[in-house]
């Protein structure tokens, strides 16, 4: 399975905004300054992170994003969800029905095949263990240095 890079840049914005605080609402340009990414593609992500409630915006000269909900009640699966879109990974298209699977009795393809049930399967472990870590866990796991540098950093951005 591959994601998109807006699916990274927009876990390691939640997470910086995380560790900036609750109040702080920070401009795209800061946040893409900080990953050294391009502001208008960054920005892009963002917005797909505002229209799914997990960041809110607010427009002016001390605007910017700020998370919308507590880290804890974000988990990487809403991130992922809004940046990829809810589809499954994979995507069945029957092609058992075509070549020689032609002539087969319409009663072989009642249920779906064993391949189809097997990736849905992994789509759905995927989507749990997802769904089970938040931008709380993110918080926690990462090292002290990093939030400390982040705030360091950010200070003199937002006179």
């Amino acid at each position: 399975m591959k994601m998109s890079e807006g699916v990274e840049w927009g876990l390691h914005c939640c997470l910086a905004l995380a560790w900036l605080g609750d109040d702080t609402a920070v401009p795209t340009a800061t946040l893409a300054a900080a990953f050294d990414v391009p502001p208008h593609y960054l920005n892009k992500f963002l917005q797909a992170l505002v229209r799914a409630d997990i960041l809110a915006s607010s427009a002016g000269v001390k605007g910017g994003f700020r998370l919308a909900k507590r880290p804890e009640k974000i988990t990487l699966l809403d991130v992922v969800t809004a940046i990829e879109g809810p589809e499954a990974s994979f995507r069945c298209t029957e092609i058992r029905r075509r070549g020689a699977g032609v002539t087969a009795r319409p009663s072989e393809f009642a249920m779906p095949c064993g391949i189809a049930i097997a990736m849905g399967r992994a789509d759905a472990a995927w989507r749990r263990e997802l769904a089970a870590q938040t931008v709380a866990d993110l918080v926690k796991a990462a090292p002290p240095a990093g939030a400390e540098r982040m705030r360091c950093w950010y200070a003199p951005r937002a006179r």
